[in-house]
């Protein structure tokens, strides 16, 4: 062979190769997608080194076109957004990338929709058992071991190894408590030794030492068989530090405080190892806490955003503030990061089939970002639910949040919110038995008050209610009596609004320091199984019977699910709050005793709700009460009617 035609053949040989790395994509969000859905627009992402210098375009595939490539300030992005029509077929699609004469083909599936059962929504006939994943219980010990995280279980603050297997062997537990859905404390990927959650690492990853997507699926199929549904917390205010953006963030105003989020991904990027950009990686270490210059976290004064009065100064600090120095805050301003977000819980709604969602820090993120993101959920998904978290002592500023406010000018289009008035009220009134001493306002009268306020609410039925949460104290504190968890849950599950109930409440998980506590018999080694009756000493089979009797109950009340709340002032004379719920047809009547001695209620006052009714069937007890005499009520006793 002549030199002339080895250097053409080696040349040749070159240029072949070069064909088949034009560009290394290492990353595409979402990973799928699926035909049919109502919004026809579809935005891809893609990630690699320097893709942003090649062409982009999609093999022909009927139905489907490209509107757009965009280009960010960083050269490994490209956003592509398609056309995807209603005849458009499931099927395979290939993407193109050619630089020069380089070409690289890269996949792209489109799946049918999935019809399996999901997107049902949550309402007042559901009662939501909240789980902290990582305390629940360990069904895979394998899995506990990634990066450097170790499990620690006497760490307060780091994993423990509970996972998503460890509450699938558990569904029976959870549906003989009575419960009709599960609300999961974050699930996606957090890379650090936080248990909490909520620093997402990749929103389309499940943590992996909680189990895998396709595991995540497999949880939400289950309890959907047994009549369970599933709700999934999410973030869009905020991501994590060690989010893979972080060490190459794609816009200058990707983030609030963008400069901040580029110091964190440069320091992050010096203290890991080089590899490639796939999401989670054993091996990598996080970076070391530190303050970045110049960040401005939140004030928290999520007042300003309501307040006539507020100076601009505080909305923008609220709004673009970091919530800490390790969770960067998100701007959902830019425009492709706002649709990003929202393809996202589209996805995992439909590939999962979520029932609802809990957005965390509601008020923090951009407010027309939300009321988009609200649109395009109940777009998709009619009889959806989402609620979003705001913490706010009055229900005032709740019921602004709520869609059809008439003092909001700008509709929020949110359908459920939290009511934290309602949870520091009914902490204080009954676990500080405060109002009891003779001539003092009447005992309860602060929960009633509340109430009273519902006006506030465009619809008070559709309120988040509940005792407490992994974000504040337990309900019970060490030492308190039963009666305590029996008032506040009968008053829960009776009121108007969605009842929620922290996992362990229904066995008196007591004080602080069990606030994130893990459930007794979710590990191995656990000596104590209260998963079992066998397991659960006196006072917790006490305290479980009456909550699983009553939750059960309520799962077939439809006065409670679907009735008219009608309540009367608590008295000074009897200190007993007292109301009904009537659907119309049947009529519940809820006693509480607010004070420490029995109390004899002249019924005659309830006559408008007890009509001819002549006697009440205690819903837990099974007592029959005799409505025509005075009714005797013992020390902070309650009593929940059946009327007959």
């Amino acid at each position: 062979m002549t030199i002339k035609k080895l250097f053409f053949s080696a040349g040749l040989f070159l240029a072949l190769g070069a064909t088949l790395a034009a560009a290394d994509i290492q990353r595409m969000d979402p990973p799928f997608w699926y035909a049919g859905m109502r919004n026809h627009e579809l935005q891809v992402m893609f990630y690699g080194p320097g893709i942003s210098a090649c062409e982009l375009s999609l093999k022909d595939y009927p139905g489907v076109t490209v509107k757009e490539v965009a280009k960010v300030k960083s050269p490994n992005y490209l956003f592509a957004y398609l056309d995807i029509a209603p005849e458009a077929k499931p099927g395979t699609m290939t993407f193109r990338f050619k630089e020069d004469r380089r070409t690289t083909d890269k996949t792209f599936e489109l799946k049918p929709r999935n019809e399996k059962t999901g997107a049902q929504g949550f309402s007042t006939k559901d009662v939501l058992y909240l789980i902290m994943p990582d305390r629940f219980s360990n069904g895979d010990p394998s899995n506990d071991a990634w990066e450097n995280f170790p499990v620690n279980r006497q760490n307060g603050g780091g994993h423990h190894g509970g996972d998503l297997k460890g509450i699938k062997d558990h569904l029976d537990y959870i549906d003989r408590l009575g419960v009709t859905a599960i609300w999961l404390n974050p699930v996606q990927y957090n890379r650090s030794n936080a248990s909490h959650g909520y620093a997402i690492s990749d929103f389309y990853m499940i943590d992996p030492r909680l189990g895998s997507n396709e595991e995540y699926a497999d949880l939400i199929d289950a309890a959907h068989s047994k009549g369970i549904k599933v709700v999934m917390d999410m973030i869009f205010n905020h991501c994590g530090s060690t989010h893979w953006w972080m060490e190459d963030v794609p816009e200058d105003d990707w983030f609030n405080q963008n400069d901040v989020a580029v110091q964190i991904g440069k320091r992050s990027a010096a203290q890991t190892q080089a590899q490639p950009r796939q999401g989670a990686q054993p091996g990598q270490p996080g970076p070391q806490r530190w303050r970045p210059e110049g960040l401005v976290t939140t004030t928290h004064y999520k007042w300003t955003l309501m307040d006539p009065h507020a100076p601009e100064s505080e909305r923008q600090t609220l709004i673009d503030g970091w919530f800490s120095g390790g969770m960067p805050d998100l701007n959902q301003r830019n425009r492709h990061l706002a649709t990003y977000l929202i393809q996202n819980s589209l996805w995992w709604i439909e590939y999962a089939r979520v029932d609802g969602i809990r957005m965390d820090t509601y008020p923090y993120a951009d407010y027309d970002f939300m009321v988009r993101w609200c649109d395009e959920i109940e777009a998709e998904y009619p009889d959806f639910n989402i609620v979003g978290e705001g913490w706010y002592p009055r229900n005032s500023a709740a019921g602004w949040w709520q869609r059809g406010s008439a003092v909001n000018p700008k509709d929020s289009h949110l359908k459920t919110v939290m009511d934290f008035d309602l949870t520091f009220t009914t902490q204080r009134e009954i676990l500080n038995e405060s109002n009891t001493s003779e001539g003092s306002e009447a005992g309860l009268f602060k929960m009633y008050e509340v109430i009273t306020q519902d006006f506030l609410f465009p619809d008070p039925d559709h309120v988040l209610t509940f005792l407490d949460n992994h974000d504040i104290s337990r309900f019970m504190n060490p030492g308190d009596p039963a009666w305590k968890l029996k008032q506040g849950l009968a008053f829960l599950l009776t009121t108007r609004g969605i009842p929620q109930v922290y996992y362990g409440t229904e066995i008196a998980m007591a004080g602080r320091d069990a606030l994130r506590a893990d459930f007794p018999g979710g590990w191995k080694e656990d000596t104590v199984d209260a998963f079992t009756k066998e397991g659960r000493d006196a006072f917790q089979n006490e305290c479980w019977d009456f909550a699983s009797k009553l939750l059960n109950w309520r799962r077939k009340s439809g006065p409670v699910t679907e009735g008219k709340l009608i309540h009367y002032t608590p008295d000074n004379q009897t200190k007993c709050y007292v109301y009904a719920r009537t659907d119309g047809k049947n009529t519940v009547l809820v006693m509480l005793n607010g004070s420490d001695t029995e109390r004899e209620v002249n019924m005659a006052r309830f006559s408008e709700v007890v009509k001819d009714y002549t006697k009440g069937t205690d819903a837990v007890t099974g007592e029959v009460v005799d409505l025509k005499a005075p009714v005797k009520i013992a020390p902070r006793g309650v009593y929940v009617l059946d009327l007959s």
